[in-house]
């Protein structure tokens, strides 16, 4: 039986509860806090979605919420850019991580890690590229379903996953850490070679903060 929208919105609002004050950020004030990238790098509740070569010089750690509009504005422009120049390049190892800020963006969370054949990018970006149609909709599960099914899920997975009560708690775990122990308190955040930089970072924001530290 499909999970109804009832069962999503109450299963997902535990992990919304306790980040009420959390923001999403248009643009970086450019001034970065010192984090201890040792402790940044440390495992936590759920395995890094890890991008990039491993000797990679720049470490960026990226904290989102799916339903952000600004991580979308900054995943369909200047990610692209960041992945072509960079990540592609073996110059940035790159971690997603997650930091929902409502209900649906930890659903669409918990989706991304449940993607079969480890999609977890590919369904990461989907949500994104279609954020204003989903996030939206007066029906999301029935949204999210239909963008689920693009990237192999069936309806069974689909309803197993939204259900997961052990994903849901790692995926608040995640959350957690990153804002006692790293000060992230908005959305997007990035954590560079321990430096934490808040906002909506553009290419050429990147290029700045990257350059010094590939020579």
């Amino acid at each position: 039986m499909a999970i109804s929208r009832r069962e999503f919105l109450a299963s997902a609002s535990a992990l919304a509860a306790g980040f009420a004050a959390v923001t999403a950020l248009p643009v970086s004030a450019f001034a970065a806090d010192k984090v201890d990238m040792d402790e940044v790098l440390k495992e936590g509740a759920l395995p890094d979605k890890i991008q990039g070569a491993a000797d990679a010089p720049v470490t960026m750690v990226e904290y989102s919420s799916l339903t952000c509009p600004h991580c979308a504005a900054f995943h369909n422009s200047t990610y692209a850019e960041v992945k072509k120049k960079y990540i592609d390049t073996g110059k940035i190892r790159y971690i997603t991580r997650e930091f929902p800020l409502d209900p649906l963006a930890a659903g669409g969370a918990m989706l991304a890690r449940c993607a079969p054949n480890d999609n977890f990018h590919a369904m990461n970006d989907l949500l994104f590229e279609t954020q204003r149609t989903w996030a939206a909709s007066p029906n999301p599960v029935d949204a999210l379903l239909k963008l689920a099914k693009q990237v192999g899920f069936t309806q069974d997975g689909f309803t197993k996953c939204l259900q997961d009560q052990k994903l849901l708690d790692n995926i608040r775990a995640v959350s957690q850490r990153g804002s006692e122990k790293f000060g992230i308190d908005s959305t997007p955040s990035f954590i560079i070679n321990g430096e934490l930089h808040r906002g909506a970072l553009s290419i050429e924001d990147i290029d700045k903060i990257v350059a010094p530290l590939i020579k």
